[in-house]
C-alpha cells in the first residue's frame, strides 16, 4: 500500500538493526485518515471470506482491527489480552508468547465467549517479524474451535521468519508493506510491482 510506504520512509525511525519505531503514525501518535484506508484495503482483500470477528492483541493492533471491522460492516473486534486482571474470569483460552520487541514471555488471553465455537476469525495486527504474537492467536482461535480465514498486517518484516511461517503453512497473509532490510539504519522496503 503506496501510502503506508511513504509513511513508513518518511517517519519511520530505525533506533537499532531490527526495530523499526512508526510510532509517529500507527502505534502511539495515530494518523487515523491512514488507518481507515489501510482498515479499508484489508476489508476489500478478506471479503469473500465472510470473517465474522476480527481477532487482534492489545494494545498497538487495535486502531487498525477496529477500521477493519468498521469496513466489514461492523463486525466484532476481539483483542486479545497480554495479562490477567482481577476481572478476568477464568474461562477463558491461554496461549503463551515470546514477544520479540520487549524479549519477555506472557500468557495471552482471550474470555471463550467471545470466540464462538465455529466463527470465522480474521487476525489484523501492526506488525509481523517472528510470527509468535500471530502463532498464539492461532493457537486462541484453535483452542476455540474457530476457523482462521486469514492474517491481515500493516507491516511484515521480511526478512524475519513470520510471514514465511505462515505463508508455508498455508495461511492467507495480507501484508500492507513489507521491509526487506533495517541494516545501517536504513529502511529498505520491497518493491510492491
Amino acid at each position: 500500500m503506496k501510502e503506508l510506504e511513504q509513511a513508513v520512509l518518511r517517519f519511520g525511525k530505525v533506533p537499532s538493526d531490527g526495530i523499526l519505531k512508526v510510532d509517529m503514525f500507527l502505534n502511539h501518535r495515530l494518523d487515523t485518515g491512514l488507518i481507515k484506508k489501510m482498515g479499508q484495503e484489508i476489508a476489500s482483500y478478506f471479503k469473500e471470506k465472510k470473517p465474522s470477528i476480527i481477532l487482534t492483541v492489545e494494545a498497538s493492533g487495535i486502531a487498525l482491527a477496529i477500521t477493519t471491522a468498521m469496513a466489514l460492516n461492523d463486525i466484532p473486534v476481539v483483542f486479545a489480552k497480554k495479562s490477567s486482571a482481577l476481572n478476568q474470569g477464568l474461562n477463558r483460552y491461554m496461549a503463551d508468547v515470546h514477544s520479540f520487541t520487549k524479549n519477555i514471555d506472557y500468557k495471552m488471553s482471550v474470555e471463550k465467549a467471545y470466540l464462538p465455537k465455529g466463527s470465522s476469525v480474521l487476525i489484523v495486527d501492526d506488525f509481523l517479524a517472528n510470527g509468535e504474537a500471530v502463532k498464539g492467536m492461532l493457537k486462541l482461535i484453535d483452542l476455540a474451535d474457530c476457523n482462521c480465514v486469514g492474517v491481515a498486517v500493516a507491516i511484515e518484516k521480511g526478512f524475519q521468519p513470520g510471514g514465511d511461517y505462515l505463508r508455508q503453512n498455508g495461511i492467507d497473509l495480507l501484508s500492507l508493506c513489507r521491509v526487506k532490510s533495517l541494516e545501517n539504519n536504513k529502511v529498505e522496503l520491497y518493491s510492491q510491482d
